[in-house]
């Protein structure tokens, strides 16, 4: 049996460098699927629930979908001259990154002042569009639009370590899922594509929705209003509410993961809970700003810290085939 892990993870993990991190992951599933041990997983309990920007993707110098969110308000803003100096339609406009930037870094410091501004624009951005509708919007962006100074298709930013890493644990028996504070409907138009992981199983922030009557059988549209902002203490609520499991896996790179890294396991059941670490700017960024807490917890807790620099052979899956699309 061990023999035959050792083989998987070698094919499996095959971007992840032979460090204690990668040792660690292994171990762990080793444990977990090892039936009459005592730390052992039956198949229906190996929940394992990953954030999305900064733990799958590259999230600076910001998220994807507020790109796709900036280009609408854009478009809004040059149909309507009095949006132009007032937020979050002015950044978008003036391709503000750094305010935009901002808003994150300061959310993950407990300060949601502008966080508050910008999914207010948000919401009035796509109040009354058909989910059918921004789901093809959403997918020709992420596939068509470059990143602003890797020079690499959107779809190119994924981590390749980390995909490898949803494959490793399906291939045991997990079920993975995405939990993120990004935009659920964003999301899931790509998942499957570049994951493998069905739109059924993202959990994420998410406008209000309603049923709109037609001769055509009716569509599903935005609301002017936020059902749920799913970051921080939210994410665990909203596991349970969509999965009914306590996951037993955790990965995220931010303070607004603590609660889901937290929740992860139980004391007669030990959890993997994994920190990714941006400490590599050449290959893509370097920065600990909104999640400094999350360290120290990690440091305290006895976390996994994922260290790109250090962990990962490869980052991005062009980097691999020597080619970098978009360029």
């Amino acid at each position: 049996m061990k023999h035959e892990g050792a083989v998987r993870s070698a094919v499996l993990l095959s971007s992840w460098r032979d460090t204690p991190t990668r040792q660690a992951i292994v171990d762990f599933v080793d444990r977990a699927v090892q039936e009459g041990g005592a730390q052992y997983v039956p198949p229906s309990e190996r929940i394992a629930v990953f954030d999305n920007d900064g733990t799958l993707w590259c999230e600076k110098p910001m998220p994807a979908e507020l790109g796709f969110i900036l280009q609408r308000l854009a478009e809004m803003a040059e149909q309507d001259p009095a949006l132009r100096t007032r937020q979050p339609w002015q950044a978008a406009r003036d391709k503000d990154y750094a305010w935009l930037g901002g808003v994150i870094t300061r959310h993950y410091h407990g300060d949601d002042r502008d966080v508050k501004v910008l999914l207010g624009g948000m919401l009035q951005a796509f109040a009354a569009m058909s989910v059918d509708t921004y789901a093809e919007l959403a997918d020709r962006f992420f596939l068509t639009t470059r990143h602003p100074t890797l020079g690499r298709l959107l779809q190119d930013c994924t981590y390749l370590p980390m995909v490898e890493l949803l494959h490793y644990l399906e291939s045991y028996g997990f079920t993975t899922y995405i939990a993120s504070g990004g935009d659920r409907d964003f999301m899931r138009p790509i998942t499957e594509e570049i994951y493998g992981i069905p739109a059924e199983r993202i959990i994420g922030t998410s406008a209000g929705l309603r049923y709109q009557d037609d001769d055509t059988g009716g569509s599903v549209v935005y609301q002017a209003e936020m059902d749920t902002f799913d970051d921080g203490p939210m994410k665990p609520v909203r596991i349970w509410s969509r999965v009914g499991r306590r996951p037993v896996v955790a990965a995220g790179n931010s303070n607004g993961d603590i609660p889901m890294l937290r929740y992860a396991g139980r004391p007669q059941r030990p959890g993997l809970r994994l920190l990714i670490l941006h400490d590599d700017d050449e290959r893509e960024f370097s920065y600990t700003s909104g999640a400094e807490t999350s360290l120290e917890q990690a440091r305290a807790q006895h976390w996994t810290v994922v260290s790109i620099k250090n962990d990962w052979a490869t980052v991005f899956a062009d980097e691999a085939s020597g080619t970098v699309r978009g360029g």
